[in-house]
């Protein structure tokens, strides 16, 4: 799974801008903690995009345009994806 392109929320705007459009599997939270890497970065960064692609299969499944099978299929692809990118980014 490739990372997405990282920026931080809407905060760091002046109050009188417009909020910038953000793309829907864009990552849109910082990552906060104080064992504070690059590749810790891009695992936060892998994980939001993990937990955003889950909404929007289970969002497609309920509306019928996706079976169950096909939902889980995919899912279980992405997950895959996400524990070799930990694997490979977080060795501990």
């Amino acid at each position: 799974m490739s990372s997405s392109p990282y920026r931080s929320s809407s905060g760091d705007r002046r109050p009188d801008e417009a909020p910038s459009v953000r793309a829907p599997l864009e990552a849109h939270s910082s990552y906060r903690a104080q064992d504070w890497s690059p590749q810790r970065v891009t695992f936060h960064q892998n994980l939001e995009t993990f937990a955003d692609r889950v909404g929007l299969l289970v969002g497609l499944q309920s509306n019928g345009k996706l079976s169950q099978e096909e939902a889980y299929d995919e899912i279980r692809r992405m997950w895959k994806q996400l524990k070799d990118s930990k694997g490979s980014l977080l060795k501990d």
